[in-house]
């Protein structure tokens, strides 16, 4: 029998790590947010479906505590109706932003999440079922019927995507079998309900474009992949649940206060759609965290397996969207004006570590850089106010799912998670000629070039053994920065506001000497007779003894290191 009733916030959908026991629990969104100091992070399965549902956390947090302070008390210079939404706002009252960020240190310091939050979502229960009038992050039939063309309604059967596909974890399509998922044959279309619910959330962030139904619209547009799936994700990662929520709760940008409108307090789909239709970048961060990228309809049968249809909606562009504070940026060198996109990654930067791209996530006051991640921009505002100890360390991670650059399908290939923790003092240094930031940004384009000198070996290996350079080299080059990642991570969680720069800089030229020339030592002790015999060529012979002599001096000089400081 198709099921009938299942609320985010009353049943068990969240999958979490619980801090006493170490194991996986399913809690409802109601039971999380009471008990958030309880858990240790999300669980889900996987990171993209975490940051997606972390996502959603979010916007109810962003709604409800822009709106109420940590007391539950509505801001004195707000007017709001019974069910918690803005009808009035006083511009001329200057306490909203100091207001928000009293909220803030409130919550924590209690190191938790007040019964606002519970009263808000009970305020708006109904949009959080799965079913019923207003299914949470579906249409209705009708509504889809509507909005869809007629060739395109429900009983056509047309546009329908399966369970197998909306599952990321398999994203395979009627054509493409995936050989390598976690199930097989008709296992591959089974998801538990709880299980759907939260791929039905990370669909509507990381959808390709393989959808071939679209809404009417007055305008021909192309079917877009999900907001989160074009971004270069980043976000700050706390020693618990309650922590990293709060540390990416981004309550105000302290330019203008925004009127929180997440998906679900629209009056009507109709009015949702004309708005996007209008493709108006959104001024609030909820409104953004709950951007569909579809209409799904679910039509349930009599065994309780649902049949999914789907139609495309505009979004809004990308360019200059600093609304949303969860990606690092590229510069569009193209644009007449100075404009920004989000960086996301590609295939071909899928192993590239974060500390590689340092001054896309961390403000290194050069005048090329790009613009800061607005959650790091907000934890500098945290910690000039003092309301993050500058001693203590923050880490910033990164989530995405990388695409297969197929323009007419964007079917995920590959997910990549990442970090890299700072002192916060460090992260936020004053800008002056110790500036660190600036100081770790020239000590990672120091440790590129010498990956570049040890490319040069690489390719004079190949030279010796008459091999391909052009994949010889890539390949032994990216496990050499495989091999950097550890390292480099560790020293960079380990400086000090208060340390000499200089000194730990060499400290790091040395490691840095000592683990390019060890990796290059390892083709010398695995030399074959051609390596060790070598090529005649118009300087002499050539020979692996020849290249690793000429990797150490490029080294020496590119560091600036003296033979005793070898």
């Amino acid at each position: 029998m198709a099921p009938q009733a299942f609320n985010l916030i009353s049943d068990p959908w969240i999958q979490v790590i619980e801090k006493k026991t170490g194991t996986v629990a399913t809690v409802s969104m109601g039971d999380l947010f009471a008990h958030a100091q309880d858990y240790a992070r999300l669980a889900g399965d996987m990171a993209a479906q975490d940051l997606a549902v972390m996502r959603l956390l979010l916007a109810v947090l962003h709604t409800v505590y822009s709106r109420v302070d940590a007391g539950g008390r509505p801001y004195d210079w707000l007017d709001l109706d019974d069910s918690w939404q803005v009808t009035g706002f006083d511009d001329d009252d200057e306490a909203w932003s100091d207001d928000l960020l009293d909220t803030w240190q409130a919550l924590h310091e209690r190191g938790g999440f007040t019964a606002a939050v519970g009263e808000y979502l009970d305020r708006h229960r109904e949009r959080f079922d799965f079913f019923g009038d207003t299914p949470f992050y579906q249409v209705t039939a009708d509504e889809y019927d509507a909005l869809v063309p007629k060739n395109k309604r429900i009983a056509t059967g047309a546009g329908t995507v399966a369970l197998k596909q909306i599952n990321r974890l398999i994203s395979e399509s009627g054509n493409s079998p995936a050989l390598f998922a976690p199930k097989s044959g008709d296992g591959k279309n089974v998801l538990s309900l709880p299980e759907l619910v939260r791929w039905v959330i990370t669909y509507q962030n990381f959808t390709g474009v393989t959808d071939k139904t679209k809404i009417e619209a007055p305008d021909k547009f192309s079917t877009p992949a999900g907001w989160l799936y074009r971004l270069g994700p980043v976000f700050a990662q706390g020693k618990d649940l309650v922590e990293t929520l709060l540390l990416n709760l981004v309550l105000t940008d302290e330019t203008a206060y925004h009127v929180e409108r997440p998906v679900w307090e629209w009056p009507s789909v109709a009015a949702y759609v004309k708005d996007r239709i209008r493709l108006v970048l959104p001024d609030n961060v909820s409104e953004v965290y709950t951007a569909l990228a579809r209409l799904l309809h679910l039509e349930w049968d009599a065994s309780g397996n649902p049949t999914i249809f789907t139609a495309g909606v505009p979004m809004f562009a990308s360019t200059n969207a600093f609304v949303e504070p969860m990606t690092t940026w590229r510069r569009d060198d193209k644009a007449q004006v100075e404009s920004y996109y989000p960086a996301a990654r590609s295939k071909r930067n899928l192993a590239y570590a974060m500390w590689r791209h340092f001054g896309d996530y961390v403000g290194t006051g050069s005048a090329t850089g790009m613009p800061q991640p607005g959650v790091v921009t907000w934890l500098g505002r945290l910690q000039e106010r003092r309301l993050v100890a500058r001693d203590r360390h923050l880490t910033l991670a990164a989530v995405a799912l990388i695409s297969d650059g197929n323009a007419t399908s964007q079917a995920p290939v590959a997910e990549i998670t990442d970090d890299m923790t700072l002192e916060v003092a460090v992260l936020f240094d004053a800008d002056n000629r110790n500036f660190w930031p600036r100081r770790i940004e020239d000590t990672v384009k120091a440790t590129q070039q010498i990956v570049k000198d040890y490319g040069n070996f690489l390719r004079t290996v190949a030279i010796i053994r008459n091999l391909d350079a052009s994949s010889f080299e890539p390949k032994y080059s990216a496990d050499f920065y495989a091999r950097l990642n550890g390292p480099f991570k560790d020293w960079l969680a380990g400086l000090r506001n208060t340390d000499d720069r200089d000194e730990r800089i060499a400290a790091w030229y040395q490691t840095l000497q000592r683990l390019v020339l060890t990796t290059a030592d390892e083709f010398v002790q695995h030399a074959t007779p051609r390596d060790i015999r070598g090529i005649e060529t118009e300087k002499g012979v050539l020979n692996i003894f020849v290249a690793r002599n000429r990797l150490a001096k490029a080294v020496r000089q590119d560091l600036e290191l003296k033979k005793g400081e070898s």
